[in-house]
């Protein structure tokens, strides 16, 4: 009896340890990001970064391209499977509070040694038994110093940041196959003018020789149309494997052969939607690399506190039972029940440095992803910057010889 009030009372004890949670929690990065772009004054809010792109690109033909390079590009299904990977481990991770259980059957007959330690002690015969055992156990780890508090925090941390990586990817797919696509359209437009040139050309080329034959123009501006008739013919080919080229693209895109590509045309295209930029720290926030970034940190911070909770004592407890007897016919009596509980305090003291060179290790991890978000942070700033300022600049231009082409 005294016994049970013993475990009873770890069992509370390790309960109530579990609020001396030594594990700092995380703070998202402060990192200083210019609200203003250089020399140019806004207050608009609205952002293009909380545009979804269905509303930014409204031809048809390249939404349907758009959700076949979604549902087949290897790339972008590979993401999706690293998502559901990362899913699983964090679903671990929230069960880590849980107790472990196991339950296990086994019966036989046993023949022991003549020559054995216990078949000596039985007189030099060597016994002959059966044994049958049903056994459950049980084990539970008190989280005292928070280690499978950030070990849960750290798998989830990853489980977003593989999430902010399917949506770079998502984003970079979207992004190459949009341009592809209008590079491709505006071809066919220079296909067509540089088609008609042929054309005019090869009549002109006519004219210029029944001109010659005439007597009205000389050898020489035959020649001269001739070559610009050539020239063009070149320039025809050559945009037409650009073309070729641009539909191989795609279709890689689109995770499918090469082939023609069902589109539009230039004319037909429309920009519906208000392009706003707004704040350069919204277009940041926004970006996946920078979240993966974060959530990269976010990981490596967790990562420190476990590491710093294994100087720490730990304390488990652990249980088995169940049912135990060498005649069958009295394996389920309720003589036959056994039963056990032990509690551990486990303290580490020397083990040859490892835990501190984790510990060293997880620090190092951390700082470097401090680095890696500062530069997520700072290179796309830079460039966000330049564009913004050369399209305003070229607004300035046009308002400017506007005035002075009415006066």
């Amino acid at each position: 009896m005294k016994n049970k009030y013993i475990i009873i009372s770890l069992i509370v004890l390790a309960i109530g340890l579990q609020s001396c949670f030594v594990a700092k929690k995380y703070q998202e990065s402060q990192i200083e990001i210019a609200d203003k772009y250089r020399d140019v004054s806004t207050n608009d809010s609205t952002t293009l970064a909380s545009m979804p792109w269905e509303q930014l690109f409204t031809d048809s033909y390249l939404q349907d391209l758009i959700h076949k390079a979604l549902d087949n590009n290897l790339d972008y299904l590979m993401a999706i499977e690293r998502v559901n990977a990362a899913e699983a481990y964090y679903k671990q991770g929230k069960m880590a509070y849980l107790p472990s259980l196991q339950l296990g059957v086994n019966g036989g007959s046993y023949q022991l040694s003549e020559n054995s330690a216990t078949g000596v002690a039985s007189g030099g015969n060597g016994l002959n038994y059966e044994n049958y055992q049903l056994t459950g156990s049980i084990s539970w780890e008190a989280d005292i110093w928070g280690k499978i508090r950030s070990s849960k925090r750290a798998s989830q941390a990853k489980y977003l940041q593989s999430e902010a990586s399917q949506r770079a990817v998502k984003s970079a797919l979207v992004a190459h196959l949009t341009s592809a696509y209008f590079q491709l359209i505006a071809l066919d437009a220079q296909v067509e003018v540089v088609k008609k040139t042929v054309s005019n050309r090869t009549e002109g080329l006519a004219t210029m020789t029944s001109l010659k034959n005439a007597g009205q123009v000389t050898e020489a501006a035959v020649k001269q149309t001739e070559a610009q008739l050539y020239s063009t013919q070149i320039l025809l080919l050559n945009l037409e494997k650009n073309v070729k080229l641009l539909e191989n693209t795609i279709s890689l895109l689109l995770g499918q052969h090469s082939g023609s590509i069902v589109r539009g045309k230039l004319e037909d295209q429309k920009v519906m939607a208000e392009l706003k930029t707004g704040f350069p720290s919204q277009l940041l926030r926004n970006r996946p690399d920078v979240m993966f970034a974060e959530y990269g940190l976010m990981n490596a911070f967790e990562l420190t506190n476990v590491a710093k909770s294994n100087f720490y004592p730990s304390l488990s407890i652990s249980a088995n039972g169940g049912l135990e007897s060498i005649i069958f016919d009295n394996w389920f009596n309720s003589t036959s029940i056994f039963s056990n509980v032990i509690a551990n305090i486990s303290q580490p003291l020397f083990n040859k440095r490892s835990i501190r060179t984790r510990y060293e290790v997880a620090k190092a991890q951390q700082a470097r992803h401090v680095i890696i978000l500062k530069i997520q942070y700072s290179e796309p700033a830079k460039k966000y910057q330049m564009p913004y300022i050369a399209t305003r600049q070229k607004e300035r231009n046009m308002k400017f010889r506007s005035k002075n082409y009415r006066h």
